[in-house]
């Protein structure tokens, strides 16, 4: 078991205002996995105060570009140096498969290195041609003091995502780890505080949703990055509202993979093996409305049934576990809801269905098994609704244009797919589509390019240089 006792604030470690604690257990066996402080309104108080004197008279934001991609670097030496280690940490905590733990720990490097190239190349300063004798320089300065408030589910990748170009771009930040993976998040500390940055430029605060309110609503932050609910979202969008801070929002989804009357269709259920239910289905881009042809819906539902069928549910850091538990009661207990609202609603399951797995030494954790729905209707809960699990449901199509217009029948719009013999007609479905990303059979993302939402999905982009962007302000100097 590993146990902090004190929190990262401006740089070094330093004990805690308050006594409490969070104790995160392994969502598989209830095991004790570690002990962390939890941080009060005092520690954000204190956070606050060290970031802004970091921000407002340090060094940090004074140091050209290239000194301040130096030290990302070496941040970035450290944590990859330290993958494996990290991929096991994350999986103990929230359950998360270690085929996808390490995958993903191990894609943080090149991450990484695509933002300090983005920074490289970045248009950190301008001039625009002279007029009347003048000339007007354009600049990128720093936004100011970050709120960088993340989720469960991938942790790093959602913190780095964040603090990696705020910290480029020459801001101060303070991360807000979830409770369920608080143990990672001052692990991830402890790497930054070795990486060299002046003091008050970073902070690692794990703490509950009412210390988070405290640190967005502070007066001292001027920038709130999050990654989570869509109603946490909109109480942050209102928050940030009324005191004019910058914010980006990266929430739910409800994505939906089209499947035309020419594709694949083996090719398809092997694609939504991890478009699907990659990170045990806990995923806001996960594509979990299959659109199917009428003309083809019972291959479809059969193809993706033997699919799921083939899956293994069972402790996650087993190398050949597909999918673990989730990642604490309410969640197991919130996915079982809409399974029996789907069945409610009059869907039939061909995969799964009510209860947990029946497999032998699964009984301490909070499994769900993998459930297909056929049948469903869009107007139905189950495919309105984001349920952040393995839960999947094939509706019916008669032509292209109803699957588009079923696609776009959604509060949401973060991710979603189409599968067609023809790239090119899929890249015109597409374009229909008011998704902010979207695959055309499969086909990977550059992490270079934007991520982020339409609709409830959020607002902002992430990643690449406009990922960049967000963490700086315009400002025009005529000389």
């Amino acid at each position: 078991m590993i146990t902090y006792d004190k929190l990262l604030v401006g740089g070094v470690w330093t004990a805690p205002a308050s006594t409490g604690v969070l104790r995160v257990r392994s969502p598989h066996d209830q095991s004790p996995v570690g002990v962390v402080p939890e941080a009060s309104r005092a520690d954000v108080d204190r956070a606050v105060a060290a970031a802004r004197a970091a921000f407002d008279h340090g060094p940090w934001p004074r140091l050209s570009p290239e000194e301040r991609r130096q030290v990302v670097a070496r941040f970035n030496e450290l944590h990859s140096a330290r993958a494996d280690e990290l991929a096991a940490l994350i999986t103990s905590e929230n359950g998360s498969a270690t085929w996808f733990t390490t995958w993903m720990q191990h894609s943080l490097k090149d991450f990484v290195d695509d933002f300090i190239e983005v920074a490289t190349g970045f248009d950190w300063e301008t001039d625009l041609p002279a007029q009347d004798g003048h000339r007007t320089v354009v600049r990128r300065a720093p936004v100011g003091v970050v709120a960088a408030v993340i989720p469960w589910n991938a942790p790093h990748q959602s913190a780095l995502v964040k603090i990696i170009p705020a910290l480029l771009a020459g801001c101060a930040v303070i991360l807000k780890p979830s409770p369920e993976t608080a143990v990672d998040g001052l692990l991830l500390g402890e790497i930054l505080a070795a990486a060299g940055f002046p003091e008050g430029v970073v902070s690692v605060l794990p703490a509950d949703r009412e210390v988070s309110e405290y640190l967005i609503g502070h007066p001292g932050i001027d920038k709130v990055a999050f990654t989570g609910s869509t109603a946490a979202g909109r109480r942050i969008a209102a928050v940030a509202g009324e005191q004019f801070k910058r914010v980006s929002l990266e929430l739910g989804g409800k994505s939906a993979s089209i499947v035309l009357p020419d594709a694949d269709v083996d090719r398809v259920a092997a694609g939504l093996k991890g478009l699907s239910l990659g990170n045990n289905g806990e995923a806001c881009v996960a594509h979990t409305r299959i659109l199917a042809p009428r003309s083809r819906y019972d291959e479809v539902v059969d193809a993706v049934a033997a699919m799921m069928s083939g899956l293994t549910v069972g402790d996650p850091s087993d190398p050949g576990t597909w999918i673990g538990p989730m990642v604490k009661q309410a969640q197991q207990q919130r996915i079982q809801s809409y399974i029996e609202a789907g069945l409610a609603e009059g869907a039939r399951v061909v995969v799964g269905g009510p209860g947990a797995p029946d497999t032998p030494g699964l009984e301490k954790g909070f499994y769900v098994r993998p459930t297909l729905f056929a049948d469903v209707a869009n107007s139905m809960k189950i495919a309105q609704e984001e349920i952040f699990g393995p839960v999947l449901a094939v509706i019916p199509f008669d032509t292209e244009d109803e699957a588009v217009a079923l696609a776009n029948d959604s509060a949401y719009g973060l991710s979603g797919g189409v599968w067609t013999a023809d790239p090119e007609h899929g890249l015109d479905v597409a374009r229909r589509i008011r998704t902010g990303t979207f695959s055309v059979n499969g086909a990977s993302r550059d992490m270079r390019a934007p991520f982020g939402g339409f609709k409830a999905s959020g607002f902002g982009r992430e990643y690449g240089a406009v990922g960049l962007s967000a963490y700086t302000e315009y400002q025009s100097i005529a000389v």
